[in-house]
């Protein structure tokens, strides 16, 4: 057994997206709508075949045991919080923060505060892959439990179901427990047994975990955008993501272990257990051991880390100082079932608590989100800001950069009313520029995956959610609000570069305030201005399929 045998091959977020249309399709679409459409009849039939076709798969027992758990008590005395203690003042209310805006330091606050936990590590994830940071992750994670910090990892199930034995080996230590959000009824890997589910029980399947937590101790949290894959800590010779975290100590994040526990121990959290049935032979357990500390030696000795020590950052995490802003806020989540039980079309609770921020902001809204899909709403709330002069700047994918060209093509609808009243659009380069000295493969590219709402720099929305339909209308979300001048400017700082010449293409209208009219963009390659009449670095094949795409793909289904 090899180790990636070992961890599985975990799906990231862009081999999620290329069963887009087994999801949108067939998970979508209402259950009740799927019934009427088909005919009971039909699905019986289906079923039948589904199931002689399928024999060899795995049901999920739901008889496991599941014993209700939570976050530690009293974390302010814990070793972690003490060494943070010195920078948080004493009035109630108030939490340090840290802008995670460079992979390499999400990662390394990860591994740092893993590092040093003496009770708890309890990490939500909506992609844990199989490559070398998920592994570095892991193994630390497994050295914790072996010090006897009780270890907690929920992941969701979209890409769970064919290594279930794998992760339950990870999951036969003593301190480690595993459990997966709303499983499939079938195990295996995605196949006639999976459409079969989206058919049955797509309303339910639909909702999907999007959350990212690492909270250690119930003293400090790693809150944001990325998951647990190479792509999220530009470590990924190929392909990376732009995005952004925030590393959060003091008395919040208690509430963000309040929305891991109402996960955790929700109907919908089942134990990696209730899959495999049989435990892991001890052997597997001390090769899986062995295997992950391999492999994290290994890396240890490439540059990628050598450059990582070489900042000093993880140090200073583990020590409690790296410097932090406080300022007084809000953990939002959604509750695990909400829409589960109360059908698809009700809003979650993290968008709309900003929406009061947005409509009284007084001089600048700023959106920033990889999948941008505001609808008819969305476009009148932004359009009165601008009406009455408040600026309002968007950041989201070029076509060039996106992983979903289907959600491109819906927000490429929208395009032309955003500008023609004034709202300032960017749309991400594929290639980030090089600084000098810095080493980057030619072949490297980036997409945008952070997701913030900025209001009059000073009130601040950082998670996992998105500013498309999937986010407010289907998936769980978490995120942090926080209100500070001091984090505004640290935000804006990093939004004026991403929105630089360099590092977005600026689209405008040939004739200002005409929806009618022609778009063009501008851009900069190779430090030299350039100017484009159609979507920049996108192939005639590409903007074929995204127009293409547009025309098919319902909005409510993105």
């Amino acid at each position: 057994m090899n180790s990636s045998q070992v961890i599985g091959e975990g799906f990231n977020e862009r081999f999620n997206k290329r069963f887009f249309w087994m999801k949108t399709v067939l998970g979508r679409i209402p259950a009740r709508t799927q019934v009427s459409r088909i005919g009971a009849a039909s699905i019986t039939v289906f079923a039948v075949a589904a199931a002689v076709l399928v024999g060899g798969c795995a049901a999920v027992r739901h008889d496991a045991p599941r014993p209700v758990s939570h976050a530690i008590d009293d974390p302010q005395h814990t070793q972690l919080a003490r060494r943070f203690a010195t920078q948080l003042p004493s009035e109630p209310g108030m939490s340090g923060f840290r802008l995670l805006t460079s992979g390499q330091d999400a990662l390394l606050a990860r591994a740092a505060l893993a590092e040093v936990a003496r009770h708890t590590l309890d990490l939500q994830y909506y992609v844990v892959a199989d490559d070398e940071t998920s592994t570095v992750l892991l193994y630390q994670a497994l050295l914790a439990a072996q010090r006897g910090v009780r270890v907690r990892l929920l992941i969701d199930d979209l890409g769970v179901g064919y290594r279930d034995s794998h992760l339950a080996i990870l999951a036969s230590h003593p301190n480690v427990q595993l459990r997966v959000f709303n499983p499939f009824a079938w195990r295996g890997s995605p196949s006639l047994a999976w459409a079969l589910d989206y058919l049955t029980g797509g309303a339910r399947l639909n909702r999907r975990m999007h959350n990212k937590l690492w909270i250690v101790d119930n003293a400090a949290v790693v809150i944001g955008g990325r998951n647990l894959s190479d792509a999220y800590f530009k470590a990924d010779s190929l392909n990376n993501f732009a995005d952004l975290d925030v590393l959060l100590v003091g008395p919040l994040v208690a509430a963000a272990s309040r929305s891991f526990d109402d996960y955790w121990n929700s109907e919908w959290a089942v134990p990696i257990q209730a899959f495999t049935g049989v435990a892991p032979a001890p052997e597997h357990s001390e090769l899986l051991v062995s295997q992950l500390a391999a492999r994290t030696a290994a890396f240890h000795d490439s540059d990628y880390v050598r450059e990582l020590l070489a900042t000093g950052f993880g140090a200073k995490v583990r020590s409690g100082e790296i410097e932090l802003i406080t300022a007084p806020a809000t953990m939002l989540h959604e509750a695990p079932i909400e829409r589960m039980t109360s059908g698809a079309d009700q809003l979650g609770s993290v968008l709309p608590r900003l929406h009061g921020p947005i409509v009284t902001a007084q001089h600048e809204v700023v959106l920033v989100s990889p999948y941008f899909v505001p609808n008819d709403r969305g476009i009148e709330t932004v359009c009165s800001l601008t009406r009455r002069g408040v600026s309002v700047r968007v950041l989201t994918n070029s076509l060039a950069s996106t992983d979903v060209p289907a959600v491109h093509a819906a927000y490429a609808r929208y395009r032309p009313r955003l500008l023609a009243c004034g709202v300032a659009l960017y749309e991400f380069h594929p290639v980030v520029p090089r600084a000098a000295g810095a080493r980057r493969l030619p072949s490297s590219s980036i997409s945008l995956h952070a997701k913030a709402i900025m209001v009059d720099r000073k009130t601040i929305l950082i998670g996992s959610m998105n500013l498309d339909p999937r986010s407010r209308l289907t998936n769980t979300e978490v995120a942090v609000l926080i209100e500070s001048a001091a984090l505004g400017r640290e935000l804006a700082n990093w939004f004026n570069e991403a929105t630089s010449l360099a590092r977005s293409y600026r689209p405008e209208l040939t004739t200002p305030g005409d929806p009618n009219a022609p778009l063009t963009w501008t851009g900069c390659e190779d430090d030299r201005l350039q100017h484009y009449a159609s979507e920049p670095g996108a192939g005639w094949w590409r903007r074929f399929g995204s127009g293409l795409l547009g025309v098919l793909v319902p909005e409510e289904l993105l």
